[in-house]
């Protein structure tokens, strides 16, 4: 079982409309709605490559209501054990022009958690960690979370024996880094924040410094750059793709989780995770990827290992 936390988890709503103009109204041709959250959207991809997994984070108000109602249609490989908070969760809102092709995208902050609410969690965390082959922590914190709240559960989870992922940004991830999370998954944005450096490879070897055992930076549509013990690949998709992002970098976690309780040597874990990316690029709603293009990109993606 692979265990996904989205301490701030969303109702995701995509609409559809023929182009986006600034002040105009505009008539929405479809509105998709989805479960969310980084590691709700990680969960979804995961299920569908066959792994079994359990959500977990904090649901609250109608909206919460929404997404287990959601959570529930889902694969009954993932299982639905997120922790109840007394406000209402957000609500992420993604515009497709279908036009131009992108996407403009607005996120709610999120409900205000509570210290009990926070132990809460933290109690049901401990639990959930036995029996979990790895766990991801992902995403961004709701407000009323201390700023340490993913170094408190990288630490937990590595007493507790289970490989951790964590895949956040500014000083959420700044502070988890050191407790030494198996490993981080920023943007090459989110790593040059983390470590002053802009150049990727010296970034990530700097993150390593830091306390992450292997780092593994989203570079857009450049793919992916992986810094590790074993060794240090690039793995880029054959062709840029155009479409709605979202969800994109959510794809490639799940594509190393899997890979890493599969025991896939790196090179498959990374040619896996940007044929998964690039596969959300393309499809029709956020979270979701296209397993068609997933299968006819997955031998085309090219790994070359560097120093």
């Amino acid at each position: 079982m692979i265990l996904t936390v989205t301490l701030n988890a969303a109702l995701d709503l995509t609409y559809r409309t023929s182009s986006l103009v600034p002040y105009a109204t505009h008539r929405v041709a479809e509105v998709v709605e989805r479960p969310g959250g980084k590691g709700v959207n990680v969960a979804r991809v995961l299920s569908a490559l066959g792994h079994s997994t359990v959500v977990t984070g904090f649901l609250g108000g109608r909206t919460g209501e929404d997404i287990r109602e959601l959570l529930a249609r889902l694969s009954p490989r993932v299982v639905d054990a997120f922790v109840p908070v007394a406000e209402v969760s957000r609500r992420t809102v993604a515009v497709t022009d279908e036009r131009g092709g992108d996407t403009t995208q607005f996120n709610e902050p999120g409900p205000l958690v509570s210290a009990d609410e926070w132990r809460a969690f933290t109690e049901a965390y401990e639990g959930l960690l036995d029996g979990a082959d790895a766990v991801a922590l992902c995403g961004s914190l709701p407000p009323g979370v201390h700023v340490g709240a993913y170094a408190e559960l990288v630490r937990r989870a590595r007493a507790a024996g289970v490989p951790v992922l964590l895949d956040t940004s500014g000083e959420p991830l700044r502070r988890g880094v050191p407790p030494r999370p198996d490993l981080v998954k920023p943007n090459a944005e989110e790593l040059a924040l983390l470590t002053g450096a802009r150049e990727p490879l010296r970034a990530a070897g700097d993150a390593r410094r830091r306390g992450a055992r292997s780092v593994v930076a989203s570079l857009g549509p450049e793919g992916l750059l992986a810094v590790t013990p074993e060794g240090t690949w690039r793995a880029r998709p054959p062709a840029a793709a155009r479409g709605n992002p979202t969800g994109a970098g959510d794809s490639a976690v799940a594509g190393l989780l899997s890979g890493l309780v599969e025991d896939l040597p790196w090179p498959a874990r990374l040619g896996r995770a940007v044929a998964l990316s690039t596969a959300t690029v393309l499809a029709s709603a956020a979270g979701e990827f296209d397993p068609v293009s997933y299968d006819e990109l997955l031998p085309r993606v090219a790994i070359t290992e560097t120093t």
